[in-house]
């Protein structure tokens, strides 16, 4: 008598949902924005990643449509075959123009650049060394590259150190890779000191910018930016889903680096170019960016603010040390993060709820946006104030 080859999928999501891991969507209603209808109720949005407040803003929505009316809806094939059209170069050369380096090359979404630029430049004879934080996409960009595969602690470049002293000798090619804004936790990889030891090592260094792309930086270009770091030798990865309001990833860097993964990396060549609509909203984004520094500096007086608030008035809960727009609140299990989460729902307050898998420990997550009013800000910390006392 055969078996059921699918049976064990209800008893894993039983599984799931005993150990609190279960996660399901929540339908949002209407434009994003620093409040949104939530299953028809208006909430306070401090669960989105669109930190400028550009993914609702008009001109975006505009530049997608004449550049359907032009294009179309679809890029209709892959860069190399059918799919390439100038408004992509156009996009590129306005990302290598922003983060100041020679070249760089657009990809379908952040997640595929990650696994198609660390595939392409490292194998089975290599050497990868990743933060143990690092997002899922850099690390099963890792995973599929075939190179020896080895995490290094949170930050610690002690340890990294070590274990490229007792390892590097052993591989041809060496790549550390990092998040520069570490997503579930809001701190900064610390950049010129992994350059150094790239640098000591012979060691390619690979940088994820996505939470910091229009956020980090006098003009938004990002960490390096942020660092002082902008002309030093690496790749930088980032996305145009976040702060940029459209869809996609880039990596930027320089000319042969480009060149190269153009002719190696899988998740470019095999895959179908960004839509025309995509594109033309993420070139509008950066022109914003670059014509309204307004819009970064409210962010981070807003991110500041809410830091000084929360310090003030709630000083029992664990803020994560932060130098992004997203501030984690520390809770001692998935069970309170679950509970206060949906609790702050019910009081108009969109918030969501981090636990393990996804972090080590629980949290409640709060992304800040340049779009949210000082009455926002004073609303979370209010109602947070109510429900913990």
């Amino acid at each position: 008598m055969s078996q059921d080859p699918y049976s064990w999928i209800e008893s894993s999501l039983a599984t799931i949902h005993k150990a609190n891991w279960y996660r399901s969507v929540r339908k949002i209603q209407g434009r994003p924005g620093a409040t949104v209808l939530l299953s028809g109720e208006e909430v306070i949005n401090f669960s989105s990643n669109d930190y400028l407040g550009l993914a609702g803003d008009e001109r975006l929505s505009q530049a997608a449509i004449n550049a359907v009316e032009q294009w179309g809806t679809g890029s209709t094939g892959s860069r190399l075959i059918s799919g390439h059209r100038e408004l992509h170069r156009e996009l590129e050369q306005a990302i290598a123009s922003w983060k100041q380096t020679p070249d760089a090359v657009v990809f379908s979404s952040g997640y595929l650049a990650n696994l198609g630029a660390i595939a392409a430049l490292v194998s089975k004879r290599d050497l990868i060394l990743s933060d143990q934080y690092n997002h899922s996409s850099l690390k099963n960009g890792a995973i599929l590259s075939g190179a020896e595969f080895l995490e290094y602690p949170h930050c610690d470049l002690a340890a990294l150190t070590t274990q490229l002293r007792q390892q590097r000798q052993n591989y041809r090619r060496c790549l550390i890779i990092t998040d520069s804004v570490f997503s579930m936790d809001g701190d900064l990889c610390p950049l010129p000191e992994l350059l150094d030891i790239a640098e000591e090592f012979s060691s390619m260094l690979l940088i994820d910018e996505a939470h910091s792309t229009a956020v980090l930086g006098n003009t938004g270009a990002g960490c390096i930016e942020h660092f002082h770091c902008t002309g030093k030798t690496l790749i930088q990865i980032g996305t145009l889903s976040k702060a940029l309001g459209s869809l996609g990833g880039y990596v930027a860097g320089s000319t042969s680096l480009v060149d190269y993964l153009r002719n190696r990396a899988p998740t470019w060549i095999y895959t179908t170019a960004l839509s025309p609509a995509d594109t033309a909203a993420a070139l509008a984004a950066i022109e914003i960016v670059q014509q309204e520094p307004q819009r970064l500096e409210q962010l981070w007086r807003n991110v500041n603010y809410l830091k000084q608030l929360i310090t003030e008035q709630l000083p029992h809960l664990k803020l994560l040390p932060t130098e992004s727009a997203i501030l984690c609140l520390q809770l001692p299990s998935a069970t309170a993060a679950l509970r206060i989460g949906e609790q702050l729902i019910t009081k108009g307050i969109f918030a969501p709820a981090i636990r393990p898998p996804t972090v080590p420990t629980s949290r409640i997550r709060i992304s800040v946006m340049a779009t949210h009013e000082t009455r926002h800000l004073e609303k979370l910390v209010s109602v947070l104030s109510e429900i913990l006392v």
